[in-house]
């Protein structure tokens, strides 16, 4: 994790636990019908097929009650299947429903005859990763403006600070001008101010072997034979090997990676064997989070479907920036969250990182998300959470339940569709 329990949800609501079932079949289903309209509801004209959202993280509940638990949020300018109208308290309108257990007021949003966004099943990964570009603020920091006209031409609305990072969506060129990015903070910054994230190409093994390991130091020395002759060739931080065979020798664990090359296990990382959680139901998706190996496997059952490098928190036993061992599930997945610690007076050191992506928190702020600000992948690193390379996160983000229907931003768990356990041991 980036912030550990300094994080802060960004999403406008997201306090209450309950979530969405998504159905495919159901969608499509319902995409070409009229609304079904409950009693006494005045009913909607034939033509409306779709929500669209006017205001960003739009929140969602899950009865057509303003007092309802919330199911999630909804994306500015998503376009949400409209399946049923009905009244219901605290809504100046009808209420809406824009998916199974999914409702919002009529009031907030605007009808339309456009089709529903597509439900989205196999979703192929940015080239990185990545669902903006990121930005580091340089060493004079930057100023913001919510208007890209009258930039710099008058007080700014916002100063950031150096070594913060952005999230920039867009970037346009001024006649007469300098570019300015927006960032997801409707803010416009001038590029001149920003370094672009060099974000990893590394990505995990999928499906994985068992006798797959990954080289975790930099430059690691081969060997002729356990203990013996050094040989030329190096292996860079990152490589993927396969263990054939393996030798103890003087206390010391050996491994050949290929014909006459061998590896010290100090060198080398990879899954270890672990049982399977007590409250596990069959074929159930679960995730193994390795501590001390600093990996993760993602298990469909007792059957391995992924397996990668993490970067879990610097800390021990009850820190703060410890990620915090046991079995938990995932409460809420959000596409983006902003990660920082500026209410923490007594950090040393203070960072604010805007969309982090594809973030799976299980306990209280802790979770699984992608990291594009540094590439130490097999190696301790974080205030807390679990840090997975963009390429990773998004797999698992898409993998994982519940499932993020197309235009939400936020989702929570149900009863019909439990949050994915995660075993941090």
């Amino acid at each position: 994790m980036l912030a550990g329990s300094m994080t802060r949800l960004r999403a406008p609501g997201l306090l209450a636990s309950c979530a969405l079932v998504a159905s495919t079949l159901v969608q499509s289903a319902w995409a070409d019908q009229s609304a079904w309209t409950g009693p006494d509801t005045p009913p909607l004209p034939s033509e409306f097929r779709s929500v669209e959202i006017l205001r960003a993280d739009e929140p969602l509940f899950q009865r057509p009650e303003a007092d309802a638990p919330r199911r999630g949020t909804a994306a500015l300018g998503a376009r949400l299947p409209l399946f049923e109208a009905t009244l219901g308290s605290g809504c100046g309108g009808r209420w809406l429903s824009v998916g199974p257990m999914a409702w919002v007021c009529e009031s907030v949003v605007q009808l339309s005859s456009q089709p529903p966004l597509a439900a989205e099943t196999r979703v192929p990964p940015p080239p990185d990763g990545l669902p903006y570009r990121y930005y580091f603020v340089g060493p004079n920091g930057s100023l913001g403006y919510r208007e890209l006209g009258s930039a710099e031409q008058g007080a700014p609305d916002a100063e950031l600070e150096p070594e913060f990072v952005v999230a920039v969506s867009e970037v346009r060129q001024r006649p007469a001008g300098d570019p300015f990015g927006l960032t997801t903070h409707a803010l416009w910054l001038p590029m001149r101010d920003l370094s672009p994230a060099q974000p990893t190409a590394f990505r995990g093994a999928e499906p994985p072997t068992a006798t797959q390991a990954w080289v975790i130091t930099d430059a690691a020395r081969a060997f002729a034979k356990p203990g013996g002759r050094v040989l030329p060739a190096r292996f860079a931080r990152l490589t993927r090997v396969e263990r054939l065979e393996r030798r103890e020798t003087r206390g010391q664990v050996w491994f050949r990676v290929g014909q006459d090359q061998w590896l010290s296990d100090r060198d080398l990382t990879y899954a270890t064997d672990a049982p399977l959680p007590a409250e596990l139901r069959p074929h159930e998706r679960w995730i193994d989070v390795d501590l001390e190996r600093q990996v993760l496997t993602a298990y469909a059952g007792a059957e391995p479907v992924l397996t990668t490098l993490i970067s879990s928190g610097r800390g021990s036993g009850a820190a703060e920036n410890a990620t915090p061992t046991g079995e938990h599930r995932i409460w809420v997945k959000l596409r983006a969250s902003d990660m920082d610690n500026l209410e923490n007076p007594e950090a040393s050191r203070y960072y604010a990182i805007q969309s982090v992506p594809w973030v799976m928190y299980f306990k209280q702020g802790y979770g699984l998300h992608g990291a594009f600000w540094h590439h130490d992948f097999g190696r301790v690193r974080s205030h807390g959470c679990v840090n997975l390379s963009p390429l990773d996160a998004h797999r698992l983000f898409h993998w994982t339940s519940p499932r993020v229907p197309a235009g939400w931003t936020a989702v929570f768990p149900t009863d019909y569709e439990r949050g994915t356990l995660v075993r941090v041991r």
